[in-house]
């Protein structure tokens, strides 16, 4: 207990430095205010209060009679009778039933420190939640601002069509103006049609269309003019949906930490992969040895031992001792050399369980029990297993889908780069810019989504091996 005191007062001065935008800041929160750790903590600490209860002996049975007419006898009258009596029950008894709360006590110590990994997992899965969402809103923000600006730029060619030459020419040159200003926004948006990996996927807008927003034709420029307006509004709706779901994941972040749904959550402006290198069969052996669940397990396999060897001694006799105090007057017509003089009278007492079928039932249920955890334990370590490849799965994605979008986005933003390059002089197409474009935004969006996903994997071994970032 004071092990643990010492532990957490170093904890909160280490994460006092921690700015409000870092993660730990708000671990350190949730740590503190979690009602689930809170309340794993109190059931331990109740189980502490067990062990002296189990580990002291039955309470002295004090009985006082009192004659309310004296009891004539030969050494005198007697006026009252009393009695204390002391049970001990058979040896080791005492020490079995300490031994069994205080190792049901170290099992709700390890439920404690499962329920403050999951918390602290549950935090951080949160926290890469919002960064995608937020990342998503902010590439949808700046698409709708490149979409207006393509925007313009299809009404400049669509106007200069039917102008001739020198209308052409202007055109041109406003064309030119307007994709200077189109590829000076930043690039790493999202798709304009939505984002992969949320929940509003599916409000996405269709793909770019195939055929020229720069083409000679009126009536083709016009129509690109309504396309593009109506992938802004798909992705200005689109842009509400994240918002809400933006929402939802914040109050459920903000549940983990015990605080109002509304409460303000800073996230910063980039997400770094964490540098935690796992090695896969030091986690796979952690697990089994570390893991607070199976360490629980265990801690109740030895409660349940120690209950058999309880059990057991409970079936022989216990053995009390006291002492009888008799209270007597002297008696005028008794002429004994005993007139008057109290009586002691030493006891011992034994009690007789002859009704066996009583102990051996407990004895019978302690074995089942026993049986039911090892089948438990064996049930959780192969349910830890299975977490621990679906963990490495997303683990080993992540970080491919990490190197790969990082090379995509790259050669993308090249790729965009050169067409607007040849875009005024070579009559590029403008459909092809907005779907090069487009893939910018999306690849961009995607190495982000990748980022978290890698962290929250980390993040996930990290649980299940119990490892916790805050040491």
């Amino acid at each position: 207990m004071k092990k643990f005191l010492i532990i957490t007062c170093i904890l909160a001065y280490s994460l006092s430095s921690y700015s409000q935008d870092s993660l730990y800041y708000y671990l350190e929160i949730a740590a503190k205010s979690n009602p689930t750790v809170l309340q794993k903590f109190a059931e331990y600490q109740a189980a502490l209060q067990k062990i002296p209860q189990v580990g002291s002996l039955p309470d002295p049975d004090l009985s006082i009679g009192v004659f309310l007419s004296p009891m004539e006898q030969l050494g005198g009258n007697q006026v009252a009778d009393i009695r204390l009596m002391q049970m001990f029950p058979w040896f080791g008894v005492l020490k079995n039933a300490k031994d069994e709360m205080s190792l049901m006590a170290k099992a709700k110590l390890e439920s404690f420190r499962d329920a403050k990994l999951q918390v602290f997992y549950d935090v951080q899965r949160t926290w890469y939640d919002l960064h995608k969402v937020k990342q998503n809103i902010r590439i949808s923000e700046k698409n709708i601002e490149i979409l207006h600006t393509v925007e313009r730029l299809a009404i400049v060619r669509f106007k200069a069509v039917p102008s001739g030459g020198g209308a052409s020419a202007a055109g041109r040159t406003s064309s030119i103006t307007a994709t200077q200003s189109f590829s000076s926004g930043s690039s790493g948006m999202n798709t304009m049609g939505g984002n992969s990996g949320t929940a509003v996927s599916n409000q996405a807008a269709a793909p770019m269309p195939d055929n020229s927003m720069g083409s000679s034709s009126g009536s083709t420029g016009l129509t690109d003019v309504y396309r593009i307006q109506i992938e802004i509004g798909d992705l200005q709706n689109n842009i509400e949906l994240l918002k809400s779901r933006k929402n939802t994941i914040a109050a459920q972040f903000n549940s983990y930490l015990n605080r109002s749904p509304g409460a303000a959550i800073t996230l910063p402006d980039t997400l770094v992969a964490d540098n935690y290198q796992p090695s896969f069969q030091a986690i796979s052996d952690s697990i089994l040895t570390n893991n607070p669940m199976l360490g629980m397990l265990k801690f109740e396999q030895k409660s349940l031992e120690a209950r058999k060897q309880m059990v057991t001694k409970m079936s022989y006799p216990m053995v009390g001792f006291g002492i009888n105090y008799s209270l007597i007057n002297k008696s005028e017509m008794s002429t004994s050399s005993m007139n008057g003089k109290d009586m002691i009278m030493p006891m011992v007492t034994v009690t007789l369980p002859i009704y066996r079928k009583k102990y051996r039932a407990m004895q019978t249920e302690a074995d089942f029990l026993k049986s039911a955890n090892s089948q438990n334990y064996k049930a959780t370590a192969n349910s830890l297993q299975t977490e621990y490849y679906q963990a490495m799965q997303l683990y080993q994605d992540a970080q491919r889908r990490t190197k790969l979008y990082a090379d995509q986005y790259r050669l993308a933003s090249k790729s965009l780069d050169i067409m607007f390059k040849s875009f005024a002089s070579s009559g590029v197409d403008l459909t092809d810019i907005l779907r090069v474009r487009q893939q910018t935004f999306d690849y961009e969006y995607k190495q982000t989504e990748a980022v978290a996903d890698y962290n929250t994997s980390i993040a996930w071994l990290k649980r299940l091996m119990a490892y916790s970032q805050i040491q």
